[in-house]
Order: structure tokens, then C-alpha cells, then sequence
């Protein structure tokens, strides 16, 4: 089975049963950038429950602009920022320190397109995950019915997740109960090994 998915910036739960659960995923790389998407947006679960991050982009609305070609805004230190974020939200998780190191280049070295930097994070949390899948990219844009299974849609912020996901223990969910479909930084920090397992149990509808 093939899907088609839209490259968003820490992917999370929903885009990860995807890549774990199709043998094929391929990454529209020829659309134009929508603002309100997780393409420059994750949450994540923090003290005081759901943090969205945000990647500042250079980008106007008045000129269609591929997604390819929006760059990132690196005047803010959002890297540090999501850093230092991410270390109060799960420093103490049991797996942070695991794969923290792993991560770290994401966060100290400078990326100038939001698209390569999206791509080089997926990859790294593929590897992390243990999914051993190449991912394949567009070369031209494909029409609503030109793929097997087209989930871009899962890129906007108001879709709504057609998935029930099984809760697991997160820092927080003693004070703010379980928050589904959080980035998969969340899944990973507080799984371990597990993740790609359950990743794996999640029933995805395909119609």
C-alpha cells in the first residue's frame, strides 16, 4: 500500500501510523505553502498541558509560494527556544536522555528552507524510531485522486484525527489527563523502544 502525506515539522501521532503502517509512504514536495498546518508546527505536552512550537517562516500570503522555497526565519532563536522547552517537558521522561544526543543536531545547527529542514527531522526520527523506510518525493503535484491513499489533509491544524488512540503514560497526565496525537517527540520520550509498537496497533481509515 502507498499513502501520500504533506512533510510536517516533528511530525505526530497520526503522520507516524502512517509511515509505520503503509509499506510506501511518498511526500508531496511540488505543493505551495498554507499557513495554519503543522508544516512549521508540533505540540507537545507541557507542564501546563498542550504547547504548540512554532517554526518562524519568511513568507508572504500574497504570492503563492512553494513550500520548497519558504525559508525560515533564523533572526529569533527558536532552536534554542524549542530546546529549552522540550528539556523542561520531558527532561525527567524515561527515555529523554536516550535520544536527546540524537536530536541535538536539529537544534544547533542553522537550516535556511523549512522543507530540508522538515525532511532532515523526519529522517532522524525515522532512524530513532527504527522505521526503515526511504522517503520518496514528488516530482510533480498530484491531483486529489492520484494517489492511493492521499492523507495531506492530516497537515491542517483543524482536521479532524480519524484515530482513537490508545492512551500511554506522559509527564503530565496526572494534572491534565491523557492528550492524544501530540508530536511523536512525545511518544518517543516517554516509550522508548515501545514506540514503533505502537505505532504499529493503530487502526487507520482509509475511506
Amino acid at each position: 500500500m502507498k499513502a501520500l502525506i504533506s512533510l510536517t515539522a516533528f511530525p505526530n501521532l497520526s503522520h507516524y501510523s502512517i509511515y509505520s503502517n503503509f509499506n510506501e509512504v511518498e511526500i508531496e514536495a511540488q505543493g505551495t505553502y498554507q499557513k495554519q498546518t503543522f508544516r512549521n508546527r508540533y505540540d507537545i505536552f507541557g507542564p501546563n498541558g498542550k504547547l504548540p512550537l512554532t517554526i518562524p517562516v519568511i513568507y508572504s500570503s500574497k504570492n503563492k509560494q512553494l513550500y520548497r522555497d519558504v525559508k525560515i526565519s533564523n533572526v529569533e532563536k527558536w532552536q534554542s527556544q524549542h530546546l529549552k522547552s522540550l528539556m523542561t517537558a520531558y527532561n525527567s521522561s524515561p527515555f529523554f536522555e536516550y535520544y536527546i544526543d540524537d536530536l541535538m543536531p536539529l537544534f544547533n545547527t542553522t537550516y535556511n528552507f523549512l522543507f530540508e529542514y522538515n525532511l532532515i527531522c523526519n529522517e532522524t526520527l525515522n532512524a530513532c524510531v527504527q522505521i526503515d523506510k526511504d522517503l520518496e518525493l514528488t516530482t510533480q503535484f498530484k491531483n486529489q485522486n492520484g494517489a492511493t491513499f492521499d492523507f495531506r489533509n492530516l497537515a491542517k491544524l483543524k482536521t479532524v484525527i480519524p484515530y482513537n488512540f490508545k492512551s500511554y503514560t506522559q509527564m503530565f497526565c496526572v494534572k491534565h489527563g491523557f492528550l492524544p496525537n501530540l508530536s511523536i517527540l512525545d511518544l518517543l520520550f516517554n516509550e522508548g523502544p515501545n514506540t514503533l509498537n505502537y505505532l504499529e496497533q493503530q487502526t487507520i481509515k482509509t475511506e
